[in-house]
């Protein structure tokens, strides 16, 4: 999301989506990328095995007769055969000690046999709306897995209402949760505790089905209605995020996002009338419903979000040279040559983010277009909404990398989406910030580039200054610390380690550090990065 006059927020339709993860293992690095994003060094694949006698059948690693094996033959990371005890396949007592490295960027702590796929969960939703899709109703269920070494009693499902107002009346409403008993929404309606019926081990599944209404509130916003058009961003209720934190229940922000979640599947069914257009997350196919209505269903994978938007919309298409089919979803009001120049900056857009940090997976790309937008503009994953303007459109598609792809919890550290996405638009805009951090002036001792939303919940007229702009001229200065070469294989070789994973600013630091063989230790306290 860029603040004003560049900033984005989400809108309405009905859906049917995967949620968000609860109780899942945040790692640097998550699953892989599909066919159609390339990049190969992704840590869930990638682990160099260096003991040839777990997949070669040579032996630069060690084994021991003290504990029995009982597993069967399984295929050896980074080998070219299978791991058995001693290679005979026999029964024994025998085990094998090998060696991993880990892609620049990965952690290396794991043992060489696990791995860094996380148990995504998947949101099923059905929505139907009414006449105007400013209402929909219907039903949503969320599979998950708990990949924690404790039992789960509850879960959270993450409520985002922009209201602010209370909880009574909240636009969303979740009843008739099965599988677990509702508990009480948090005092700033954002969460709602769901206490499981059974507690699940770890490695069980569960699966939690609930009615859900949507009334999609007046306002140009990106959860709310502009006349005859719908915006419906961060509406459908996502599984919380628990690490080693724990739960993350951070409170909404206009100012920017508190948004955290882990990549998933979604498949939402909107069922609409046929006068409506709905853009939404993912690739959408369309069929015919009831009399007067169809039925929209997007299916999207490996996704932090899921948003659409409904109305009379006028549609414009293209393809990006690389491939990727672009959408443009005009409100009225919109000229057709606006239409036209959003759809030329979005398909180039995306093919010059791709070429950076790696192919972009997510199938279609929307945009929607409203002039109204006091944000300016706000991302989801294959979805924005948006301004006429070049450099906004090319900052939220930016997002699609920068949060999207490589997420990071946006509520305490809003400079690893925000000031990459910057620093992004300025590489595809031709703008190579030069000088740029000699404007920088510091308002206090205590701000910082890498502070939380809580500070700047309240040093509002500061965040875009400095998260946005002085974000982006300290990664531009990194970069002619480091080199051109340099810095672009850092971030792409970065984007792809945390790919579908969750970035933090000490492994960012840490992979810069290993870029270059100059102490950047001074660099990091000149800048304000902490972390």
């Amino acid at each position: 999301m860029r603040p004003p006059p560049h900033s984005f927020l989400a809108a309405s339709v009905v859906a049917l989506a995967a949620l968000a993860a609860v109780a899942l293992p945040v790692s640097t690095a998550a699953a892989a990328p599909t066919a159609s994003a390339p990049p190969a060094a992704v840590c869930a694949t990638t682990r160099s095995i260096a003991d040839g006698g777990s997949g070669s059948g040579t032996s630069p690693g060690s084994r021991s007769s003290s504990a029995a094996l009982t597993g069967a033959a399984r295929t050896a990371l980074g080998g070219t055969g299978l791991t058995r005890p001693d290679g005979a396949g026999d029964a024994r007592t025998d085990t094998r000690t090998r060696r991993a490295t880990d892609p620049a960027g990965c952690a290396t702590a794991l043992p060489a046999d696990s791995t860094r796929t996380p148990s995504a969960p998947s949101y099923t939703v059905s929505l139907s709306s009414d006449t105007t899709g400013s209402v929909w109703t219907g039903q949503e269920s969320v599979t998950f897995t708990n990949s924690s070494a404790t039992a789960l009693g509850e879960v959270y499902l993450r409520l985002w209402d922009n209201s602010h107002g209370t909880c009574s009346a909240m636009p969303i409403k979740v009843s008739a949760v099965t599988g677990g008993t509702a508990g009480a929404l948090s005092a700033d309606c954002t969460s709602l505790r769901i206490a499981l019926t059974t507690p699940l081990a770890q490695g069980q599944t569960a699966t939690i089905g609930f009615d859900l209404g949507i009334t999609v509130p007046t306002g140009a916003d990106r959860f709310g209605r502009d006349g005859a058009f719908s915006f419906v961003g961060n509406a459908l209720p996502v599984l919380a995020v628990k690490d080693t934190a724990g739960w993350h229940l951070d409170p909404y922000t206009d100012n920017g996002e508190s948004f955290y979640s882990l990549a998933a599947d979604f498949k939402v069914s909107l069922d609409h009338p046929s006068t409506l257009l709905v853009p939404a997350t993912g690739r959408s196919t369309d069929t015919p419903g009831t009399a007067g209505r169809t039925v929209t269903t997007a299916t999207a994978t490996q996704v932090r979000d899921f948003a659409w938007a409904a109305g009379p919309f006028t549609r414009i298409s293209g393809t990006s040279a690389a491939g990727t089919p672009v959408n443009v979803y005009s409100v009225t009001g919109i000229s057709s040559s606006s239409a036209r120049s959003m759809l030329t900056t979005a398909t180039s857009a995306v093919d010059a983010h791709a070429t950076r940090f790696g192919a972009y997976p997510y199938g279609e790309l929307d945009a929607v277009i409203d002039n109204n937008f006091w944000f300016g503009g706000m991302e989801y994953p294959g979805f924005v909404l948006d301004v006429v303007s070049t450099t906004a459109l090319t900052h939220e598609i930016g997002h699609q990398w920068w949060y999207g792809i490589v997420g990071d919890d946006e509520y305490t550290s809003p400079w690893l989406d925000e000031a990459f996405t910057d620093y992004a638009t300025d590489l595809a805009l031709g703008k190579t910030g030069s000088s740029c951090w000699n404007s920088v002036s510091w308002a206090s001792s205590t701000e910082k580039i890498t502070n939380s939303m809580a500070y700047w919940d309240t040093h509002a007229s500061r965040y875009s200054t400095v998260v946005y702009g002085y974000g982006k001229c300290a990664l531009h200065d990194l970069r002619r610390v480091l080199g051109d070469t340099a810095m672009a294989k850092l971030l792409k070789d970065y984007a792809t380690a945390h790919w579908y994973g969750v970035s933090t600013t000490a492994e960012f630091k840490a992979a810069a550090q290993a870029a270059t063989g100059t102490d950047l230790t001074s660099f990091w306290t000149q800048h304000r990065i902490d972390g």
